[in-house]
């Protein structure tokens, strides 16, 4: 007889189950990966950016000196 294993397939069937679970589980992982790095990288980049326009407009109206200014730069570029 044909029919030994683990069913009429030999165990192909769950081979081919398994191998399904692992791909849709895999597309998952990469979907929840991809969103929070592309949400991390956003949140993280776009404060910088907004102190350093606040900075630049402190600078603009003279509230601080040039010294001032290129020390809070560089600490906020770090």
């Amino acid at each position: 007889m044909w029919m030994h294993g683990f069913g009429g397939f030999g165990g192909w069937w769950l081979f081919g189950m398994l191998f399904w679970v692992a791909v849709i589980v895999g597309v998952v992982a990469l979907v929840v990966w991809a969103v929070r790095t592309a949400s991390r990288g956003a949140s993280a980049a776009a404060p910088a950016v907004d102190a350093l326009a606040a900075l630049k407009l402190r600078y603009a109206r003279g509230e601080i000196t040039r010294e001032l200014f290129e020390q809070m730069r560089k600490d906020i570029e770090k």
